[in-house]
């Protein structure tokens, strides 16, 4: 049996193990040479290879820019800290624990690397203030050797990075969209085909579900460049006329039709078949006409045509056709932001901080810093994480690892280091066991930890510095950061899937509420629609993570959805003041009680069901709707409580 065969055999996996292992040599190359250069800690080069690799070429370029400008920031911070402190903990653990709160906050409402780079700003601060806080006469000096170390390690990263990682792979994401569509058009044409409204079946289901996968997957395809970004917002675009040609569809607001049934048959045909989209957009366009552009079902046909074009566009595919941005125009991008959760982490973040802080101030621990820092990191990069309570057992088991690492490589393996070279190099075996970890699959959830502790605790420095006790006690704090922080995600705004769900459905409910109240809601249209849209797609998600089955929790959202679709309507009408005495009267009501709709649904329901009846003479396409919402809010008083 080869080598390869015995170590696949045991569980490693060579794909990881390649990449990890060029990232280890990386990490190796920049000790090396920011020890070269002179830098006084060149361990944290390493530890910035690690932190910045990334599997494609876009998400090494991007993470590595905002782990650069997070990094000054920090650094700009951290100094400005300890000059205001004047060494003094408690003003500086005040105000650093109020700056790791705005950031831990900014990065839980921002996406992909630019949260990284916010968050980053924050623990870096922490890196420069805590780590030298005594001497505040040299914390310039300190700043600029961590801010040197932080370049040299993003550099290394990048140029290795870029030398032996690939760019990117778009078909896959255009393969799965592609199919999307080509399902979404089959469902519809079903639906034309019966004539008849459909409820919310497995395929319609499965479709979600899929769209909520492919939307979780953009905001790291569009790393790295431009062109990444466009085809992003493009594919986003996409997803949103599909919900909506899935609404369209499951309301069935449309005449039996057999001529535009073929027609978007055709097109599904064209689009599993994988060759040129000209053919299927050709019979999307004409099914569109067929229906009639100024139906809800043609409008939406036409600006999926449209966005699709605009997608090949911006995968140059079609270089000659302009890209059309009517399709971008009545579909923008208007992506959820966890407001609860900023602000829940935020108070969690900063309440560790100054309880962590107010124990070294009060004992004036030698080692508090180290426990302070790791706590930075813990409250902050963290709190994005699904369950972060349970990642943190990860964490710890990486600590305690990355620990006897950096003991071993300090008291058995410097000892025989005759010079401060010798010394560096002895450190590099220690770097390249790392790959072992990350590429088992057993040991990869703790590899990170393993590489960054390790690192973390050794300055390779000639004559040896410190000794046993004073770096147990700098271990012990380490690895109260993390049990500290397990604590704190379980005792403080709890997380998981679930709790993040109920989250989700209280800012959907609570939108509803905003669009009642707000007179010119219906103004703003695109907007709300937008951001339902895409809160949707993740509420999908987190229901799927939670472990139980998410047809109630999507039939919830698409309730959301048809509620807030009749505010607008309802809305129009009262603007419009084409209504009679007592519809208008209705319609008020209606209105009125759905700006509570999240304490009482019911009476929300009630009052919408007697404006659909009051409509009916009148406005029989609006009474339809509206009853239909109605009727909606009623059946979903499950995933209303969740919202109480």
């Amino acid at each position: 049996m080869s080598p390869k065969q015995w170590m696949i055999q045991f569980g490693f996996d060579m794909p990881r193990l390649g990449f990890s292992l060029r990232t280890a040599l990386a990490a190796c190359l920049a000790l090396l040479v920011a020890w070269a250069i002179g830098l006084e800690h060149p361990q944290w080069s390493a530890m910035t290879v690690w932190a910045a690799a990334q599997p494609t070429r876009g998400q090494l370029l991007e993470k590595g820019f905002f782990r650069a400008l997070g990094t000054l920031i920090g650094v700009a911070v951290g100094v400005g800290l300890v000059a205001f402190s004047g060494g003094h903990p408690a003003p500086l653990v005040i105000g650093l624990s109020i700056w790791i709160g705005i950031c831990v906050a900014a990065g839980n409402l921002l996406r992909g690397y630019v949260s990284y780079g916010a968050m980053l700003s924050g623990y870096s601060a922490s890196m420069v203030a805590l780590l030298d806080s005594g001497h505040p006469d040299h914390v310039l000096s300190l700043g600029a050797d961590r801010a040197a170390t932080i370049m040299v390690g993003v550099a290394t990263a990048v140029v290795i990075g870029w030398l032996l990682t690939p760019a990117t792979a778009e078909q896959e994401m255009t393969g799965r969209m592609r199919r999307v569509t080509a399902r979404l058009l089959r469902d519809l044409a079903l639906g034309l085909k019966t004539g008849t409204a459909a409820p919310l079946g497995d395929e319609q289901q499965a479709l979600l579900a899929e769209m909520a996968a492919i939307d979780e997957l953009l905001d790291p395809h569009g790393a790295g460049s431009r062109r990444s970004r466009q085809t992003v917002r493009a594919m986003r675009t996409v997803l949103s006329v599909q919900v909506s040609l899935l609404l369209a569809g499951r309301r069935g607001a449309h005449p039996h039709d057999e001529a535009v049934a073929a027609l978007l048959d055709s097109a599904a045909s064209g689009f599993e078949g994988g060759g040129s989209a000209d053919a299927p957009l050709a019979a999307i366009d004409q099914a569109a006409d067929h229906a009639g552009l100024e139906s809800e079902l043609g409008a939406a046909l036409q600006s999926l045509s449209q966005a699709i074009r605009t997608h090949r566009v911006a995968l140059g595919q079609d270089v000659q056709a302009p890209a059309n941005t009517s399709a971008s125009a009545g579909y923008p991008i208007v992506l959820h932001r966890d407001w609860i959760g900023a602000r829940q982490a935020a108070i969690r973040a900063t309440a560790c901080m100054l309880a962590v802080g107010f124990l070294w101030v009060v004992t004036g621990w030698a080692s508090a810093p180290y426990l302070l820092l790791g706590l930075s990191i813990m409250t902050t990069i963290f709190s994005t994480f699904e369950n972060p309570a349970q990642t943190m057992r990860y964490v710890l088991l990486g600590q305690v690892l990355g620990s006897a690492g950096a003991l071993l490589c300090r008291f058995v393996a410097w000892p025989l280091a005759g010079n401060e070279l010798e010394v560096v190099l002895l450190t590099l075996p220690f770097i390249l066991v790392g790959p072992l970890f990350f590429s088992h699959r057993r040991t990869l959830p703790t590899a990170f930890d393993y590489a960054m502790v390790s690192l973390l605790l050794l300055h390779p420095v000639y004559p040896l510095t410190g000794d046993l006790p004073s770096m147990l006690s700098s271990i012990v704090a380490l690895l109260m950061a993390p049990l500290i922080a397990l604590v704190a995600y379980k005792a403080i705004f709890p997380l998981d899937a679930g709790k993040r769900l109920d989250m989700l459905i209280v800012m959907m409910v609570h939108e509803l509420q905003d669009m009642a109240r707000a007179e010119d809601a219906s103004q703003h249209r695109l907007t709300w629609r937008a951001r339902l849209y895409h809160r949707l797609l993740r509420l999908i998600r987190y229901a799927e993570r939670s472990g139980g089955t998410h047809r109630e929790v999507t039939e919830g959202g698409l309730a959301v959805l048809s509620v807030g679709r009749s505010i607008l309507m309802l809305q129009d009408l009262v603007r419009s003041g084409a209504m009679a005495p007592g519809a208008e009267r209705a319609a008020r009501a209606a209105l009125q009680r759905l700006k509570q709709v999240r304490s009482a649904p019911e009476k929300a329901a009630s009052a919408m069901a007697r404006a659909a009846e009051r409509l009916a003479a009148a406005h029989s396409r609006e009474a339809g709707q509206l009853a239909g919402a109605a009727e909606a809010l009623q059946a979903n008083g499950a995933f209303l409580q969740r919202a109480r």
